[in-house]
């Protein structure tokens, strides 16, 4: 078995904690209100750091009674509906499109989803010698999912060349034949890189002729930085309604800064939702009554998303006074990172731990070797903004100063 078997060697985190292991933080000398003084500043983590509406608690003590009973597997109508609603009203859908009680199913988070998508595909799959497609950079969840369900993982260059999303088009058609799932994220994490309406058509095309299934990750979708991005049920509609081969993602982790609440939806044809319910109902944790009440109202209400995109936006707005032209920097289509190139991504989250105490993500961490045998992530770090406007501004500046 090589290291790439090993779950480990696709979590960033880990190998982040191994890298850093015995080297004392520096201080960052930020002087900002609420962050105490010489405390190191985590800028490694998609983790958002405001809090959810206080009106969700709310929400949860009413539902309170619901504690006691285990989570039903399809879920409740009501936030079936909530779902079904929002989506309708995101992406702009025909009415009837989405059927809630037969093409939305709760999952924990999108996360849980997403690594089940891989097994319920190899259920459906009569494919010999299955592959799974993942973008490089990638998010660790899918090549280790690919490995649990006994599939081969396929790391496809999303690089400045490519807009920073994989081509999966341009694979050979012998890669693409014995492909059972593709793993599609837009806004893309790392990079923030937005599929258009025509890509999201052509990526649908593709896994029908070639009859794979492709689970689109749209958790950075209520996080973007200028026009709402596309969605792929948008591309489906334009395509005539059809949701085969597909399966959609989407969470509150991001959209509403309730990533503990842990509670998402993946949406797909009904073969596709029953093939994921089959294994959540063994595998899987459910989403409890009284969160998915909760998850309900954060469906069916925007205003607070909107606030919430307004201050990754105002971050941004801070990189660029801060980083400027440096490390290759670029406003992105979506999501709240940076990704920069600093030439040498270990050597500077590992400056940047020892002199100011500031943490941030290897780019090499989030991507493998490509056909040339270079590391594509190698010279990136990655950079989250998830902090308030005065530490992030300080940290920032903190972290051009060092580098």
């Amino acid at each position: 078995m090589t290291d790439r078997a090993h779950f480990a060697s696709f979590h960033p985190f880990a190998r982040l904690t191994r890298l850093l292991e015995g080297v004392a933080p520096g201080d960052p000398e930020i002087d900002v209100a609420g962050h105490p003084a010489g405390a190191p500043v985590y800028l490694c983590k998609g983790e958002p750091q405001d809090q959810p509406p206080s009106w969700v608690a709310d929400e949860l003590a009413k539902a309170a009674a619901g504690w006691s009973r285990y989570p039903p597997p399809r879920g409740v109508p009501d936030y079936l509906d909530a779902c079904a609603a929002w989506l309708a009203r995101r992406y702009d859908l025909p009415e009837g499109m989405i059927d809630p009680k037969r093409m939305v199913l709760p999952v924990s988070g999108s996360r849980e989803g997403l690594f089940l998508a891989a097994h319920a595909a190899a259920t459906v799959s009569s494919k010999s010698r299955p592959l799974v497609l993942t973008a490089n950079p990638y998010y660790h969840v899918y090549p280790a999912a690919a490995l649990a369900a006994g599939a081969e993982p396929v790391f496809v260059a999303a690089t400045a060349e490519t807009g920073f999303l994989p081509d999966y088009g341009a694979l050979p058609d012998e890669v693409l034949d014995r492909t059972m799932l593709a793993y599609y994220c837009s806004p893309s994490n790392p990079q923030g890189a937005a599929a258009d309406l025509d890509q999201l058509q052509d990526l649908i095309t593709l896994a029908r002729r070639h009859d794979f299934t492709i689970a689109f990750d749209e958790c950075y979708a209520e996080t973007y930085t200028g026009a709402p991005p596309a969605g792929a049920l948008q591309a489906a509609a334009a395509l005539g309604g059809s949701l085969d081969n597909m399966l959609v993602f989407h969470s509150l982790s991001k959209r509403s800064s309730a990533a503990g609440l842990r509670c998402g939806f993946a949406v797909g044809a009904p073969t596709a939702i029953d093939a994921l319910e089959s294994l959540l109902r063994v595998g899987g944790a459910g989403v409890p009554v009284p969160i998915m009440a909760a998850g309900a109202s954060l469906w069916r209400e925007d205003s607070h998303a909107a606030e919430r995109r307004a201050r990754y936006q105002a971050n941004y707005a801070i990189a660029e006074r801060v980083i400027g032209n440096r490390f290759g920097y670029r406003k992105p289509a979506g999501g709240f990172f940076l990704w920069l190139d600093v030439g040498d991504g270990e050597a500077a989250a590992t400056t940047l731990w020892r002199q100011a105490g500031i943490r941030v993500v290897p780019g090499a961490y989030m991507c493998t070797d490509g056909a040339e045998g270079a590391n594509p992530g190698a010279p990136y770090i990655r950079v989250a903004l998830v902090y308030d406007q005065p530490l992030t501004e300080a940290a920032l500046r903190r972290v051009a100063d060092v580098l």
